[in-house]
């Protein structure tokens, strides 16, 4: 009788098993932060297929599913994988492969650690020399250098060395013989300095196109182990997807045969950059859509940037008198821009910093949006902007894609470029997220640093890493923790017109998840940068394990 019972009791638990629905992965005993639309909170998820298949408690999920692979967080903290919403991820994997010029004290350290670069790649006569990442506000001086050491220490190799934002360079002789830069140069949106007649080696956001067109293009071997060296960082901190902001049509191309390979598994919304042969190979093709990239919007610029003074400002910089900045294109081109993609239903991203940047483009965008729209016509940065200008975006329906860390970076000298009163409008991300109601987040690197944990903690804290202001800056403009996590999750997606796909942890999405050792919206907010990425998952499929 006692084997009879034996057997009937094994034969249930069969049947059980028997009728449990099969899927992929069961994550169990867990804090499932969900961002979905009432911020819901769940134990477990089962994902088939790549996709989420249910989200729910962990007796109930365990109960249902038979799981291939079962994953027990122990309690750890599970988020939506982070959305990057305006990056330079390509720009980021040459970065790599270049001179790290972040966090220079001087124009000596600059020259120090490129010496030191060049003697350990045993670089030869007549190769080109790369660097990024300087910024003379962090300079006892704060002015800009000459080339006279540079041209001493490298008479033979053209060197251009880009600074932090992109918008300004330094080019040795070499370098401005290569691009037929000899004396004063006449460009729109963009400027060489002179000194006596000859050039400096500064050239200021367009005059720096007139050097770098000159390097030649990267191999085939190098381009794909700079985007995978790029990949392994950004999974590492927890990033999923990552908007390219400016991308030519061969880079994109470039992208999708290595993610069709099997070798590039980071999703990419990618902008193409404003020129002719983006718009006839997008327009020929029309917009392009697979599980790992989407192709369906355009980056313009509108002036550069504020800490090389050449955001374009209504009135003069305050530690400059006289100088407005600049466009980098007449307001003409502009309005040529958004009629065409507004006539061919394609998305205008665009780059606007200083608060007549952000006027000339909100008030062409209103010329074709006119009132409350879906087209999700985005301005980059809104760095600066008037007062009586916020209301533009609400509107026209406007969304303002801002960076968290460009405040905490520019604040140590920003007061200086803007004065008191017109920087009570620059980095308002609270006045910008009351526009629409949503405000997608991205870091911008390699103009500042990869880690989303650095924007949370700027966007909510609004300090830097130093723990810089004690009070915080502007702390009026911060973001609630749970506004942070949506900008950097759902409200991103959004952005990019894929909230029905990621952004969320929610049944029918893609399984893009990340396993964190701590809670982002309980921890003390001293603790919040040193959390640490313990598993990143796109599609269901571990791609990064802090363990290994």
């Amino acid at each position: 009788m006692k084997q009879f019972f034996l057997l009937a009791a094994l034969a249930l638990g069969m049947t059980a098993d028997a009728q449990k629905i099969k899927t992929d992965l069961l994550l169990y005993n867990a804090r499932i932060y969900t961002v979905d639309s009432a911020f819901s909170i769940a134990s477990a998820m089962a994902v088939t297929g790549g996709r989420i298949s249910a989200v729910g408690s962990s007796e109930e999920l365990l109960r249902k599913y038979d799981a291939t692979e079962k994953i027990n967080a122990r309690g750890r903290c599970v988020y939506p994988g982070f959305i990057d919403a305006h990056a330079h991820f390509v720009n980021y994997g040459f970065s790599l492969q270049r001179v790290d010029l972040t966090g220079t004290t001087s124009w000596d350290d600059v020259l120090q650690r490129t010496h030191d670069f060049v003697k350990k790649q045993g670089l030869s006569k007549g190769a080109w020399i790369l660097g990024r990442g300087w910024d003379q506000n962090d300079w006892k001086g704060k002015a800009y250098p000459n080339r006279k050491r540079l041209d001493a220490l490298f008479p033979d190799n053209p060197v251009l060395l880009t600074r932090v934002d992109g918008h300004a360079a330094m080019a040795n002789a070499a370098a401005l013989q290569a691009a037929g830069v000899d004396g004063p140069v006449t460009l729109t949106g963009g400027s060489v300095e002179i000194q006596d007649g000859r050039p400096t080696g500064m050239l200021i956001d367009n005059a720096v196109g007139l050097v770098s067109a000159r390097i030649p293009a990267p191999t085939a071997a190098q381009a794909r182990a700079a985007l995978l060296a790029a990949q392994a960082k950004c999974f590492a901190v927890g990033l999923t997807t990552i908007d390219d902001c400016g991308l030519d049509f061969d880079a994109v191309e470039f992208i999708d045969s290595l993610q069709r390979a099997g070798d590039l598994r980071m999703r990419i919304y990618a902008m193409l950059s404003d020129a002719p042969k983006n718009y006839d190979w997008a327009f020929r093709r029309g917009p392009y859509k697979t599980d790992r990239l989407n192709v369906r919007s355009f980056k313009v610029y509108a002036d550069g940037a504020l800490g090389s003074r050449g955001a374009s400002l209504l009135r003069p910089y305050s530690d400059k008198p006289g100088w407005s900045g600049f466009l980098l294109s007449s307001p003409a081109h502009f309005d040529s821009v958004a009629a065409l993609l507004y006539a061919r239903n394609w998305q205008m991203c665009t780059h606007a910093i200083g608060d007549s940047g952000n006027r000339t483009i909100l008030n062409i965008y209103g010329k074709y949006l006119r009132g409350p729209n879906d087209r999700r016509w985005r301005i980059e940065h809104a760095q600066v902007v008037a007062p009586g200008d916020f209301a533009l975006f609400h509107q026209y329906t406007v969304i303002p894609s801002v960076q968290p860390t460009h405040a905490t970076s520019d604040m140590y000298w920003a007061g200086e470029r803007l004065g008191a009163e017109r920087l009570k409008g620059a980095y308002a991300y609270g006045q910008l997220l009351q526009q629409n109601g949503w405000l997608p987040l991205g870091t911008d690197f390699p103009v500042e640093d990869i880690s989303p944990f650095k924007t949370f903690y700027a966007a909510v804290v609004r300090k830097d890493a130093k723990g810089y202001p004690r009070n915080g800056f502007q702390k009026e403009a911060a973001l609630s923790r749970i506004q942070a996590l949506r900008g950097m999750t759902i409200w991103a997606a959004r952005s990019n017109f894929e909230e029905t796909e990621k952004g969320s942890l929610e049944p029918g999405k893609w399984a893009d998840f990340i396993i964190l050792d701590r809670d982002l919206l309980a921890e003390g907010e001293n603790r919040i940068l040193s959390t640490r990425v313990l598993a990143t998952y796109v599609g269901g499929t571990a791609v990064f394990a802090a363990n290994r």
